[in-house]
């Protein structure tokens, strides 16, 4: 009897390079047990980490805003201060607001925050901000009449600043070993130091 010894070694050869490095990759995507954190380093399976500083860096790229209320006033949103949620699987953005305009008799400073949950996009690999809950706005030298006036914007004001906001884009290296062994980021999960992004199956 023959055997084509040759390509068995190979295909045993490509197979323990596949499984070494997928091992490989899952340990160095692992974070270091910290406070709140232990449980998910713990988590068997491939992930990617991304850390609370990665996250501040992205979204400070996208402010200062500004959103106008037509003849009345404007508000300028400045660098949100992100906060994890870990037991909510959530992250709170607070940012400075500043009010000003032609219903104001001069300009007035408060804050402005809001909150959302992650998910991934899999058509430009980012991991994104989404189902934004608005909790309050805020100004302590206007008249509470116009601080509620203010408030009734507060969702749409919480949409168009946050909503669908790219907190962190993935490479294709990032991914390449993912697609060799047919996974892909799945849940999400906030901890105390930044996001452990999980893989599961691609669909078939």
């Amino acid at each position: 009897m023959r055997h084509n010894t040759p390509a068995l070694s190979h295909k045993l050869w490509v197979a323990a390079v596949l499984c070494a490095g997928l091992l490989g990759w899952t340990h160095a995507a692992q974070p270091e047990p910290q406070d709140g954190t232990e449980a998910e380093a713990q988590t068997p399976g491939p992930r990617y980490t991304v850390s609370a500083a990665q996250l501040q860096r992205s979204v400070a790229a996208r402010f200062p805003l500004r959103y106008p209320v037509p003849g009345v006033l404007s508000l300028d949103l400045q660098v949100p201060q992100l906060r994890l949620l870990p037991e909510d699987n959530r992250i709170s953005a607070e940012m400075v607001a500043n009010a000003a305009g032609p219903a104001l008799n001069r300009s007035h400073n408060g804050t402005f925050e809001i909150s959302f949950a992650l998910r991934y996009e899999a058509s430009d690999r980012s991991i994104r901000a989404h189902q934004l809950r608005f909790k309050r706005l805020q100004f302590p030298t206007l008249q509470p009449g116009v601080v509620d006036m203010l408030n009734t914007y507060g969702p749409a004001l919480a949409q168009q600043s946050m909503l669908e906001v790219v907190l962190h884009q993935l490479r294709p290296q990032d991914l390449a070993l993912a697609d060799v062994v047919g996974l892909q980021p799945g849940n999400i999960t906030v901890t105390d130091a930044g996001l452990v992004i999980g893989f599961v199956p691609k669909p078939l």
